[in-house]
């Protein structure tokens, strides 16, 4: 059997600790994600779910527990090495789309993987393909300005798979969107992740979208309970 792509292990995270006014966020969080398994995380506003999506990302540190990768133990990476991880390893989405604004829709998905070091063609053809996959081809040279919100989260989607990651985090990454562009949105991220045998850990409200998952969990008072 292969390692889970992500796993975390006894992760806490509080803030203000040591203080009067300390706030306990995430306690004892254990989960594994398998390789091509989409998760979605349920959880009311307000419920720590960001913090652990960061913390899986890399991008947050917990106050204890582990957090691997493909088996690989990433918890105690320095920064530049976590940063290198989640460069190749991890593609984030959030409910705002953070699209470069004076840079085209091709543009914003050629910029991760030249920082990455892919050469401008190869990357020029992954953007395409990319695009294409999300019905956007025609759209390729429009800035973010001159796209619909719904078009507008499709790139941000293949921005996040270009460098081919391993994992996907979304944190309600069709929460800005009415229901009908919502469900055409989330139809082309399950088709993308599909397509790639990508694993994705993705937080909503919708009860509709996360129904369509693998799997559903909820985080409550800190704690992962199956939904």
């Amino acid at each position: 059997m292969s390692e889970p792509v992500l796993q975390l292990s006894g992760i806490a995270k509080s803030y203000n600790r040591g203080t009067p006014g300390e706030v306990t966020v995430l306690q004892g969080i254990d989960l594994q994600i398998a390789a091509g398994e989409i998760v979605a995380l349920v959880a009311p506003s307000g419920a720590g779910k960001s913090t652990l999506l960061h913390i899986a990302g890399l991008l947050d540190r917990a106050d204890a527990g582990r957090v691997a990768m493909g088996g690989t133990d990433m918890t105690d990476l320095g920064d530049g090495k976590r940063t290198a991880a989640r460069r190749t390893d991890v593609g984030f989405v959030y409910q705002f789309h953070h699209l470069l604004p004076e840079f085209s829709a091709m543009e914003n998905i050629l910029l991760p993987q030249l920082a990455n070091g892919v050469a401008r063609r190869t990357a020029e053809t992954r953007a395409r393909s990319l695009l294409s996959d999300v019905g956007l081809e025609a759209r390729a040279e429009h800035r973010p300005a001159a796209m619909s919100g719904g078009e507008q989260q499709r790139v941000a989607f293949c921005r996040a798979l270009a460098n081919q990651p391993r994992l996907l985090l979304a944190d309600e990454p069709t929460g800005n969107l009415d229901p009908a562009t919502s469900d055409q949105v989330f139809a082309a991220l399950m088709g993308l992740a599909r397509g790639t045998g990508l694993s994705a850990l993705i937080a909503t409200h919708n009860m509709d979208l996360a129904a369509r998952m693998d799997r559903q969990i909820r985080l409550e008072a800190g704690r992962l309970i199956a939904a």
